[in-house]
């Protein structure tokens, strides 16, 4: 949040520069960028890393000449003649088996892209709905997982939006209307119309020319779906249903309704109101659901729902006064759980004999404290299944790097019980499972 809320406050300095356009600028070019914006830029493009682009620099390589680099694309941009290039099409594999294609420009490209992004990000900032958390400075996932949490005791319905292909589809007319009806200046229009039209590569070297939607993994794509959605999803909602509170991240929204019948009507009014923006609600993913818990008693087929890694249903959760009844709250997801699981098992750190256990911390704390930050904020004990396959990997460690435990699982699990219970801040997760050590069958041969 802080490192946010330096990269608000440059962004609203820089906007402030560029406002104040100095006359010796003006004649020597048609645009007016300041050479700081652009290092500016590069330093944030550096610290975000990212792969190459079709033309197969790196981070590193640009960086070995930054300065005429950084000139190049500074004297394109302020003449403007700057050209971007074509995104290199990567095809990630999405949770429900399918493919999702991601663009990925090239370094200088999204320096160029991040100098845009920095003087549009305050303008729109301010404009946009309080309820939209996704790619916004202060505003985070778990501020929308908060606030939907909180809303699903107050309402028993909700709506699962999902919008098919949602990066892909967005029509270039509207987002152009959008953006001109808040950027004056013509450099910024005049490159964003052609960030929008530049073809993508894919593996085969296939060509691939654009007339609708703005690749996922170019710096300033979340900026511009965001200002789409602004006018075509929380205007409409504010003018049309001024009542009905709402989360939504990027393309994922959660609506909250009173009862069936009235989620049934916004569902179809919203469908509509997306076919108008040439969009569409995806038929099998877009679902209503029922919120149930100790009071809310009904049977429906929907009982919970996904919402950024997370699913919501009714899970046992202790009252004030001591009492385990059922609530309807959110935990990890178990797409998301088998997702950390598959990572565990590929780092393969059985087989890592050569390290020490403090040696293994180091590689790979970081990374199971990031998870634990980030799923460990909602029922939290949700996680020790998860992490307890670490566990049964180290004890596996144990096995094979000492000979005296090898063929001797339950005095391997014994001897890391004891270093578990002794320094149970050796890895972050141990303070989620060392508690269940006392239970010799809570851990399993793998």
């Amino acid at each position: 949040m802080e490192v946010e809320r330096r990269n608000y406050i440059v962004s609203a300095l820089i906007t402030d520069q560029l406002n104040r356009k100095e006359e010796s600028d003006i004649k020597a070019k048609p645009f007016t960028i300041p050479k700081q914006i652009v290092k500016e830029a590069w330093d944030r493009v550096r610290r975000n890393r990212g792969g190459a682009g079709i033309d197969n620099e790196t981070i590193e390589k640009f960086e070995g000449k930054l300065k005429d680099n950084l000139y190049k694309i500074w004297n394109r941009m302020s003449s403007g003649s700057y050209i971007p290039p074509a995104v290199k099409l990567v095809e990630i594999p999405k949770k429900n088996g399918g493919k999702r294609p991601l663009g990925i420009p090239t370094v200088s490209d999204r320096i160029a892209q991040m100098v845009c992004k920095m003087y549009l990000e305050p303008k729109l900032n301010m404009i946009f709905h309080q309820d939209s958390y996704g790619y916004r400075p202060f505003k985070s996932a778990h501020q929308a997982l908060k606030k939907c949490k909180e809303r699903c005791l107050k309402y028993n319905w909700i709506i699962d939006i999902d919008i098919k292909g949602f990066f892909d589809n967005i029509d270039h007319e509207l987002l152009m209307r959008a953006v001109k009806k808040h950027i004056n200046e013509k450099w910024i229009v005049l490159y964003i119309e052609r960030w929008l039209k530049v073809p993508s590569i894919n593996n085969n070297g296939e060509v691939i020319e654009r007339d609708k939607g703005t690749p996922q993994g170019g710096v300033i794509s979340p900026l511009l779906a965001n200002l789409f959605l602004h006018y075509a999803f929380d205007k409409w909602m504010e003018r049309n249903f001024p009542n009905i509170e709402f989360e939504r991240y990027a393309d994922d929204c959660i609506i909250h309704c009173l009862t069936e019948k009235q989620s049934l009507y916004i569902k179809d009014m919203i469908n509509k109101r997306l076919k108008e923006c040439k969009l569409e609600l995806h038929p099998d993913k877009t679902k209503i659901v029922y919120c149930k818990d100790i009071r809310r008693k009904g049977k429906y087929k929907n009982i919970e729902f996904d919402f950024l890694g997370f699913t919501f249903k009714a899970r046992k959760v202790k009252w004030k006064d001591g009492r385990i009844v059922s609530g309807f709250v959110p935990a990890i997801s178990k797409t998301a759980g088998k997702k950390i699981k598959s990572e565990i098992r590929r780092w393969k750190v059985r087989f890592w004999t050569g390290n020490t256990l403090e040696g293994i911390a180091k590689e790979v704390d970081s990374k199971i404290r990031g998870w634990i930050n980030y799923y460990g904020i909602f029922y939290k004990s949700a996680l020790r299944s998860i992490f307890f396959i670490f566990d049964k990997i180290l004890v596996k460690w144990v096995m094979n790097k000492y000979k005296r435990y090898r063929g001797k699982w339950r005095k391997a699990y014994i001897w890391l019980r004891k270093i578990g219970i002794q320094n149970p801040l050796l890895f972050t997760h141990w303070h989620i499972t060392v508690k269940r050590y006392k239970r010799f069958d809570t851990i399993r041969a793998v």
